[in-house]
């Protein structure tokens, strides 16, 4: 399946982008919000774009030899103050976040991402570095395992697969997609006929190997305080443990400091850094139609205030 950008004309028009801005594409991909970007900067706009995944870092490469305005950065969220740092960049004037898994992860076998083909049990979005869901689940214990599967996946029976797991790979190693899709739908008693059994499992591992929700949340703290007065921050979700992340990242920080509402705040009370621009976005029935993978994807939108 070709690599189709999730909602692309509603985070190119949330970015508000000036011709001769500084914007960061946090999640590169395969470029699609990249070009888009590119083509509404003037000559002399920038933008810096991050990717965990080396092959996605590598397709970047020969966009940067031949756009002197774009930069690729083998990087994650976490690091984003660090690589402004290097850059001599001290505020931009956008971000945008396009979360989770890319179409091209998701159907590449050998990336272990999907129970859909068969490939290894890997995971990582940065297969150079980090430990596998296999050596993971291979040296995990079984508490260890339901405890990821129910704060990463929501699943309600992960006590049942952390245990089925324990005893499967006593008998033989756990190596491959299909071997564990197997062994999960086999240990859940009841199926829910709209979504694969295997679902939330390979959610929850896939969170929990690339440490996905904390990259999210410490990548937010570092765009609001790197995002000039004015800028915008775009973070696509696509799942609801993101989204709610995401969520209430954006309300704290566009909150008000509490005190007694009967007297004013002094001067030197921090006022909130974020102005909420506007209510969830979600695809429309025509980009679903042309891409369903983009259905559970989340849009939402916050301005850095003048607050610095």
């Amino acid at each position: 399946m070709d690599h189709l950008p999730v909602l692309y004309r509603e985070a190119l028009e949330a970015l508000c982008i000036k011709k001769d801005g500084v914007y960061l594409d946090c999640t590169y991909g395969r470029g699609g919000h990249a070009s888009g970007i590119l083509e509404l900067l003037g000559p002399h706009g920038k933008l810096i774009a991050f990717d965990r995944d080396p092959t996605a870092v590598l397709a970047a490469a020969e966009l940067a030899t031949q756009d002197s305005r774009f930069r690729i950065v083998h990087t994650a969220f976490s690091h984003l103050k660090i690589v402004l740092d290097e850059l001599k960049i001290e505020r931009v004037s956008g971000v945008l976040m396009d979360l989770g898994v890319s179409s091209p992860q998701l159907d590449d076998a050998a990336r272990g991402f999907s129970f859909q083909s068969d490939g290894p049990l890997d995971m990582r979005m940065d297969p150079t570095s980090g430990l596998s869901a296999c050596h993971w689940l291979a040296k995990a214990n079984a508490d260890e395992i339901a405890h990821v599967l129910w704060a990463f996946g929501e699943e309600r029976f992960s006590r049942r697969i952390a245990r089925a797991i324990v005893e499967a790979r006593g008998e033989a190693p756990l190596e491959t997609t299909a071997q564990l899709a197997r062994l999960v739908s086999a240990a859940q008693p009841k199926k829910d006929y709209h979504k694969h059994p295997a679902t939330r499992t390979f959610q929850a591992i896939r969170l929990f190997i690339n440490g996905e929700l904390s990259e999210v949340e410490k990548g937010i703290q570092a765009a609001v305080e790197r995002t000039e007065a004015g800028g915008r921050l775009v973070v696509i979700s696509f799942h609801s443990l993101e989204d709610r992340l995401v969520k209430h990242a954006f309300r704290d920080a566009s909150r008000p400091p509490k005190g007694d509402p009967r007297m004013p705040l002094p001067e030197s009370v921090e006022k909130p850094r974020l102005s909420i621009i506007s209510k969830a976005v979600k695809p429309s029935a025509f980009e679903l139609n042309k891409n369903p993978r983009a259905r559970s994807a989340v849009l939402r939108v916050a301005e850095r205030t003048l607050a610095a």
